[in-house]
């Protein structure tokens, strides 16, 4: 389905098309006074909030949600303008913020009968550690500007649904806390920076924590423009300096026990611009965990992930949080899989509706993960917000899998989904 803006924007291209139509040029002016009276009066909402319809009304629990798109509207009502401005904004025109979510309605599902679906295993398997659902939690740092209990709520809810959880290291909460929180091994996330000797610290930090995998993003190798978040944080009368110390790199990240006791002199920020094979090659050789690589969005990447040996892909394009202009993740799926081979490929970006899991489990995805929904049931309710989220997620998909005439993820195959 469009976003609201897109079709904003369509209708009014539409509405001036026909004001300036001979048509409607009845007498001096009338296409002017035609567009002047139907003519949207109102802006788009900024941010952008993703949900099909906007709620009437704001939950007062989130046991009053009926989708995960609910949760958004509570939060921006909760978390400081700039925090929620952050979270939700893509970079650019955010055309591939939008594109993450309309590149769904390009596929479809083919849905089989007469199948008995009484009994659904919506389990599945990574690296030794079996999951309940096949949708995981995405990595998303400084946790603790949406609600207080920060990352230790988001373990705890994993927890609960037995989720796969992938801790970012820009995390509030320690890598070593989040683990005993959700009570099971997790994955850890690297920004490796430009300088390896701090990569190789976490590295060795999350091994030590009993972390299974590192997810090495790479799609952050420059700057970028977060136009949402500018225009929010105009809005926002709090000072910064109250709970961010930008004088330096290592005082900025003091409120991020990763980064504890390591030496970022050299460093201005924690892209990694020259990050390269060889470098995860290096990588690969501090560590035991299995090597996973976050961002990649076309085949060729994929085809040289499954050369070099990498354990598994993540594919992403951040959220539409690291660049413009380019494909929704769904859409870059299939020609990921062409390549992959028998290397495990997991998902995320725009996914908020059972239906969308699906689509990707079809495709050949392993496991799809969510980042913003979460966040929203956060910032809306801390923990038993995060719970609801999961749990409206795993009710979805496993209506969707047993529409789709399927006793378990494993019998998702790519003929039960096409192009629309």
């Amino acid at each position: 389905m469009p976003s609201d803006h897109a079709t904003a924007a369509s209708r009014r291209k539409f509405l001036q098309f026909l004001a300036s139509s001979p048509l409607l040029a009845a007498g001096a002016g009338a296409g002017a006074a035609f567009a002047e009276t139907i003519l949207p009066k109102t802006a788009v909402p900024d941010p952008l909030m993703w949900a099909p319809r906007q709620p009437d009304y704001l939950i007062k629990s989130p046991k009053d949600a009926i989708n995960v798109f609910d949760f958004e509207p509570v939060m921006r009502q909760n978390v400081p303008p700039a925090h929620f401005g952050y979270m939700a904004s893509g970079i650019d025109d955010e055309s591939t913020l939008r594109a993450n979510r309309e590149g769904f309605q390009k596929f479809m599902l083919r849905p089989r009968r007469l199948v008995d679906v009484s009994k659904v295993d919506t389990s599945i398997e990574l690296f030794g550690h079996r999951y309940n659902s096949p949708v995981a939690i995405s990595p998303t740092g400084s946790s603790f500007t949406y609600h207080a209990d920060g990352e230790t709520a988001v373990a705890n809810a994993a927890k609960l649904g037995n989720h796969l959880m992938i801790l970012s290291n820009q995390s509030n909460t320690s890598v070593e806390d989040v683990t005993k929180a959700r009570g099971a091994p997790i994955w850890f996330q690297l920004y490796a920076t430009n300088k390896f000797e701090v990569a190789a610290h976490h590295v060795r930090r999350a091994e030590r924590a009993g972390c299974v995998a590192v997810a090495v993003t790479v799609d952050r190798s420059g700057g970028r423009n977060q136009e949402t978040l500018f225009r929010l944080q105009r809005t926002d009368t709090r000072q910064c300096s109250g709970c961010h110390d930008r004088s330096s790199l290592a005082a900025n990240y003091k409120t991020r026990p990763a980064y504890d006791g390591v030496d970022l002199s050299g460093l201005t920020n924690i892209q990694s611009s020259s990050m390269s094979w060889d470098y995860i090659k290096r990588l690969r050789d501090v560590t035991k965990m299995k090597m996973v690589l976050k961002g990649i969005i076309t085949w060729e990447d994929a085809e040289l992930a499954a050369k070099n040996g990498i354990d598994a892909i993540i594919v992403s394009n951040h959220g539409g949080r690291s660049e413009d202009g380019g494909p929704s993740t769904i859409e870059s799926l299939p020609e990921i899989m062409k390549v992959a081979g028998d290397m495990p490929v997991l998902i995320d970006s725009g996914f908020r509706r059972g239906s969308d899991v699906v689509k990707a489990l079809c495709m050949g995805a392993r496991a799809v993960c969510v980042g913003r929904p979460y966040l929203w049931g956060l910032g809306a309710f801390g923990q038993p917000g995060v719970e609801r989220v999961l749990e409206l997620l795993r009710i979805e998909t496993r209506a969707s899998i047993q529409q789709m005439g399927a006793q378990n993820v494993k019998q998702l195959v790519p003929a039960m989904v096409r192009r629309a």
